[in-house]
């Protein structure tokens, strides 16, 4: 659907224009994505922080690390931490050298979440791209890093 039919609205200067299609497909694939996720029981930024995780294969990783690497960050880094703890897919380890400092590690659980997560998001994401070509794909992803300069 195009954009101004979408806002019943035209003649929007070409900045807005971009700006509010950006912003409608964001919360179109946040839309399709949550819906893919809610099965799993977890939100977009628990699927994210447990993809932090994973990411730091093996190694447990501090608060500010997964704040930094969140892809939303507004949301509140500690209180997703820890529903995934009582969830059990990641868990507190305290470190030796300095007992105060508190990193996060991924359990097993999460571990196993993921793999069964990772193919219904793929899918996903397939399915919101089929009608561009790779070339498409690599161009408005240039496109939008160049925004983000």
């Amino acid at each position: 659907m195009k954009l101004e039919d979408q806002l019943k609205t035209s003649n929007l200067p070409l900045a807005r224009k971009l700006s509010l299609g950006i912003l409608v497909t964001a919360n179109y694939i946040d839309d399709k994505v949550s819906e893919a996720l809610k099965p799993f029981d977890i939100s977009i930024p628990q699927f994210n922080v447990l993809r932090i995780l994973r990411g730091q294969k093996g190694k447990p990783a501090n608060l500010s690390t997964i704040q930094e690497r969140m892809v939303s960050k507004m949301s509140n880094t500690t209180r997703l931490v820890d529903k995934l703890i009582a969830k059990g897919l990641a868990k507190r380890v305290i470190c030796e050298a300095n007992r105060r400092k508190v990193e996060i590690s991924i359990t097993k659980e999460g571990l196993q979440l993921l793999k069964e997560i990772d193919p219904v998001v793929d899918a996903v994401e397939a399915k919101m791209t089929e009608n561009l070509t790779e070339e498409n794909i690599e161009y408005i992803t240039n496109c939008l890093n160049e925004i983000r300069k």
